[in-house]
């Protein structure tokens, strides 16, 4: 059994607890006081503790394209043609050295858990290797290195289009051809462990057909789904030509709404859009840094709440790794666009960087909570940008205030995997970051 006094924590709502002890046992969080003096035993933390970050969407390869596309002209379309020529010259043992250093640089911005929506499952001919699970395995692999936990949602991607298209020369990589082979590869995969568990992911409704999309809901067990939907208005104008229904329509009419489902992005969301994923339950999770780095918009996620929907981040293309910046975000975006200020409590952003991310990944029982893993991060209140930090007020100087950079301790599983800002498992993360970087560029 360990424990950790803590100066303050975060357990939830605006303001933050004082003194507090967390002590855990088996990687379970056994028991949390508040107000107590710290005893012997205790690993002193000064700073604010809170839950570890769950980062919900990622795509791990995208971390070589930082710097290097953003200030590209055109829109998501024309990205994406910069993106395919990284994805096309992966090989396991380089993913396998790239996922590391950008899963072991989550960890150092206090991410704990991350959501890897995984879709290079081939070689570059299309053809499956020896173990058609050799890329997944080293993704999985890749976040045992760094030391924290991972939800490969294994991506189904079958079509080019919304009217059957073939698939792009560079897409053959990621197709398993039919649903069947594709369900059959995941499967294969297992139920995984406490460090790595299997979701399902459609990638959208252009790349799984309706009749599809059906087939998934029907074989799903108690996996996760996660799906890419109406990320641009030109997904939208597509889905409608092709099947007079929104995305978010089609999903519904193929069962694929639900506690255990998340809609991506969804940001380009009719106002019936909005009922049907909140009304099901459907977490939406937004990428900000993204979704504004790649033009495609703002969602409606004041609407997504009220509607009954909760909230999720990802950094998806790893613009930054912040998930501070994040939940930020949600919030000025939503100012930008409501002129409105307080759209969003700061305990809410903070929920949804980490429990209810935790959520939408599987993982029910999740923050600084008994009986929940304790997998909590330490930020220290020692940085010019937190230096007028109070209890009272901790959420919002959190969330508009930190950064990444003032992660300090790191704890996975009850096991400290970053101390004072180094990592214990992985020596000089921005070398192995330059080196995995070049391997693919």
């Amino acid at each position: 059994m360990s424990s950790v006094h803590a100066q303050y924590a975060w357990l939830g709502g605006e303001s933050c607890a004082e003194n507090v002890q967390i002590t855990f046992s088996n990687g379970l969080i056994s028991a949390i006081k508040t107000d107590v003096a710290s005893d012997a035993n205790d690993s002193r933390v000064t700073g604010v503790v809170m839950p570890g970050f769950v980062n919900a969407h990622s795509h791990a390869f995208h971390r070589a394209l930082r710097g290097r596309t953003h200030s590209g002209l055109g829109d998501f379309w024309a990205w994406r043609t910069l993106m395919y020529q990284v994805a096309n010259r992966l090989t396991p043992e380089n993913y396998l050295a790239l996922a590391t250093a950008a899963f072991s640089e989550m960890a150092l911005a206090g991410i704990t858990h991350v959501g890897e929506f995984h879709y290079v499952h081939h070689q570059q001919n299309g053809k499956q290797y020896n173990d058609p699970n050799e890329m997944g395995k080293a993704i999985i692999e890749a976040a045992k290195r760094a030391g924290i936990r991972i939800t490969l949602l294994d991506v189904a991607y079958l079509h080019g289009g919304l009217n059957g298209e073939a698939l792009r020369d560079e897409q053959h990589r990621y197709t398993d051809i039919s649903i069947e082979n594709w369900l059959a590869r995941v499967d294969a995969l297992g139920n995984g462990n406490a460090e790595h568990t299997i979701g399902l992911a459609p990638h959208s409704v252009r790349a799984v057909n309706e009749i599809e999309l059906a087939k998934i809901a029907e074989h799903r067990q108690d996996r996760v789904v996660h799906i890419h939907v109406s990320e641009q208005t030109a997904e939208n104008d597509a889905c409608r030509k092709a099947t007079g229904r929104t995305p978010t329509q089609v999903l519904n009419d193929a069962g694929l709404l639900g506690s255990f489902a998340t809609a991506v992005h969804a940001t380009h969301l009719t106002a019936e859009d909005v009922s049907y994923l909140g009304k099901s339950k459907t977490t939406a999770c937004f990428c900000p840094t993204t979704e504004r780095d790649l033009a495609d918009g703002i969602g409606p996620s004041e609407q997504l709440t009220s509607a009954g929907s909760s909230l999720a981040l990802g950094t998806d293309s790893h613009a930054v790794i912040d998930m501070f910046e994040e939940a930020r975000a949600v919030e000025m975006h939503q100012r930008l666009v409501t002129n409105k200020r307080g759209v969003h409590q700061s305990s809410e952003l903070l929920n949804a960087a980490t429990i209810n991310g935790a959520h939408c990944l599987g993982q029910k029982n999740y923050g600084l909570v008994v009986g929940a893993r304790a997998d909590f991060i330490a930020v220290s209140t020692e940085s010019v940008r937190l230096a007028s930090f109070d209890a009272k007020n901790g959420a919002a100087h959190l969330v508009h205030s930190a950064t990444s950079a003032d992660v300090r301790d790191v704890w996975v599983n009850g096991e400290q995997i970053v101390a004072d800002r180094e990592h214990r498992k992985v020596v000089n993360i921005a070398q192995a970051l330059r080196t995995a970087i070049d391997a693919v560029l």
